[in-house]
């Protein structure tokens, strides 16, 4: 694209940052800041999810770590994106026409890394597999490297199961919303019979199944390990937390793909539950209750029968959904108990990249900590300075190792690290669509 003269400001003091931005040719504006005495290095960072309007081309919640790689001698870009919500559709394209803004206004960087969060770390992992894309190395951050379809399905599969045998011969609508007021009636049916279901045996084991499904964590702070019952009480509060949340953004999601990419048609719910970490869990709790798990798993099987549009699930296959096809190295972190992006993704992730024959690009690294991107300023300064250690040497060696990133993050004497070895669950909630002939 052509990119119009950068507008500047000029540092105050001559040890300040120089600060660029302007807008691109489909309106996302973009941001940079670059030290008096830049080392030449740019991490171009990737924002998240946001429902809008405000859509400002500098993060709030990467500022920190934003200006500690400033105060260390690196550059730091990012962009707007085109638009709010699901941006998929340019968000990847965006930040690789900030960095050739940035590169017109500055010169080129010697070592370009991709740092993205949450939805931008999925556009992180999609720029890292556009051949000659003009950047070295990738860091994803608590992401969605599932991929959009995995998204939209796992999310389904908890709704469904929620309607289908918390508010049984309803008809709730799940899928195809593209108003957030089309999905009002459906949050507050679910809402209610979550609330209600808790009070009983039988809804505390539905509610179990239906965290499964929807990969809510195990591993939560005040509930000792092997006590199922009070796992599942705070199991059912994540649930009733984060269902509503999802439901309420996928008409962003919809919109920006031109139809719904979920579906649960060909879904065997007992395959499903049998490959989950949370099965014993699941088993426990119907044990408790009395009910029949298998008559429970076949009414959703037998009831599967939602279809995707096909031309949105086109759309979130080509925009959205990692191949595995790395072209340059990528470390990939997350938090161990993450209700938006669920730690699972990381297993999904790693097996896509594995398939692809990939591998020897790709490292993960794991966080001993609650929350959706809740990761230190030390933490991301220490991913960032791997791939930096990484590119440098041409191999990763042990830059990417737990105990050589704990320490390196320490070392900073900034905010603590808790990075741990780890290996995620299967997620079970990934599957392919065979069109209708």
């Amino acid at each position: 694209p052509a990119f119009p003269a950068a507008t500047a400001v000029e540092p105050g003091a001559a040890t300040a940052p120089a600060v660029a931005g302007g807008t691109l040719d489909n309106g996302t504006t973009w941001r940079a800041e670059v030290p008096a005495g830049w080392n030449g290095k740019l991490v171009l960072f990737a924002h998240g999810f946001r429902p809008g309007p405000a859509n400002p081309a500098w993060d709030n919640g990467f500022a920190p770590t934003a200006g500690e790689l400033v105060r260390r001698g690196y550059a730091v870009a990012s962009s707007s994106y085109a638009t709010t919500g699901w941006a998929l559709g340019t968000a990847a394209q965006d930040q690789l026409d900030t960095l050739a803004a940035f590169e017109e206004r500055f010169g080129k960087a010697g070592r370009v890394i991709a740092v993205g969060r949450s939805m931008g770390g999925l556009v992180t992992s999609m720029m890292a597999e556009i051949p000659g894309s003009g950047i070295d190395g990738a860091v994803s951050t608590c992401g969605l490297v599932g991929g959009g379809v995995a998204l939209n399905n796992y999310q389904l599969d908890a709704a469904f199961a929620a309607a289908e045998l918390l508010l049984p011969g309803q008809d709730i609508r799940l899928t195809g919303f593209t108003t957030p007021g089309q999905s009002a009636e459906t949050i507050a049916s679910l809402r209610s019979a979550l609330q209600q279901a808790a009070g009983s045996p039988e809804g505390r084991a539905r509610i179990a199944l239906v965290a499964a499904l929807l990969n809510t964590p195990t591993e939560l702070d005040g509930v000792e390990p092997g006590n199922r019952e009070a796992l599942a009480a705070a199991q059912a509060k994540l649930v009733l937390e984060t269902l509503p949340t999802v439901i309420e953004r996928r008409h962003t999601i919809v919109n920006a793909a031109g139809g719904d990419s979920g579906w649960t048609t060909g879904v065997d719910y007992g395959t499903l539950l049998r490959s989950s970490g949370q099965r014993q869990q699941v088993e426990h709790m119907y044990g408790l209750a009395g009910l029949d798990l298998g008559a429970d798993l076949s009414t959703l099987t037998d009831n599967a029968d939602i279809a995707p549009d096909e031309e949105g699930l086109r759309w979130m296959l080509r925009t959205s959904t990692p191949t595995g096809e790395l072209q340059v190295p990528l470390l990939a972190t997350h938090t161990l108990v993450d209700l938006l992006a669920p730690v699972e993704y990381q297993e999904e992730y790693a097996e896509t990249i594995r398939q692809a024959g990939r591998n020897s690009l790709f490292r993960q690294a794991f966080v001993d900590r609650a929350g959706h991107c809740s990761f230190t300023v030390a933490e991301n300064l220490a991913s960032i300075e791997a791939m930096d250690e990484r590119l440098e040497t041409g191999r990763w060696a042990s830059v990417a190792k737990t105990s050589v990133l704990q320490r390196s993050a320490e070392s900073l004497g900034l905010d603590g690290a808790g990075f741990v070895d780890s290996r995620p669950d299967e997620f079970v909630n990934d599957r392919g669509w065979t069109p209708a002939s």
